[in-house]
């Protein structure tokens, strides 16, 4: 059983001198809390129409830039501790506006490039992107979401770290890079086009590095 004290009593019942006491400790300790939701806001990174996170953990977001057009994509620079897959959350923050040119609206084309950094220690030897249209949920082809899969000759992939790709257009969406390799404190670099004719207004896009068999 507690001890009555000070903190007991309802403050209008204690003294002058006591109450400023009181409500200064009580300001004090408000004060050194974070405000509510800043943690998350932290990782959270607006760019063009859409806003991009790390929030499902394993890596970190540390710069994002453009709209997600051909002339101006988006391109995310990433930090990655391990070779285990991550996800990234990516929002829709501004009206749909189908196929507009402007980059001012979510299209429906995202035009990406993502920079990973590798921290993992070990060499990457693959790299596989997989949309998801909810969290843990691959895409398939009753969605709208793809890797430009109407496009059977598609111009706008490319790695600067990987000689080859293959796209997975069915049952899911899958991008696999591969005939390359990025070493430790090296920088992977990725180039794709996101479709979406059936927009959503939150996707998941699963990164996984691969590294060699032992």
């Amino acid at each position: 059983m507690r001890s009555p004290g000070p903190l007991d009593a309802p403050a209008w019942r204690l003294s002058t001198a006591k109450r400023a006491t009181w409500f200064a400790l009580l300001l004090g300790i408000t004060a050194a809390m974070p405000p509510a939701g800043r943690a998350d806001e932290l990782k959270v990174w607006p760019s063009g129409p859409y806003s991009f996170s790390d929030e499902l953990g394993g890596f970190r977001i540390e710069g994002v830039s453009g709209k997600g057009t051909r002339g101006d994509p988006i391109v995310l620079y990433e930090e990655m501790d391990s070779a285990t897959p991550v996800t990234l959350t990516i929002r829709t923050i501004r009206p749909i506006v189908p196929f507009d040119p402007s980059g001012d609206y979510a299209s429906g084309l995202m035009y990406m490039r993502i920079d990973a950094l590798n921290n993992s220690g070990q060499p990457w030897v693959e790299f596989e992107f997989e949309l998801q249209s909810a969290l843990g949920r691959p895409s398939d082809d009753s969605d709208g979401l793809s890797f430009d899969q109407r496009n059977t000759s598609p111009d706008n992939i490319r790695s600067g770290n990987y000689a080859e790709y293959h796209r997975d257009l069915r049952p899911f969406d899958r991008l696999l890079f591969k005939h390359g390799q990025v070493d430790p404190s090296k920088t992977a670099e990725f180039e794709f086009l996101v479709t979406d004719y059936t927009p959503r207004l939150t996707i998941y896009l699963l990164q996984e590095p691969r590294i060699p068999l032992m």
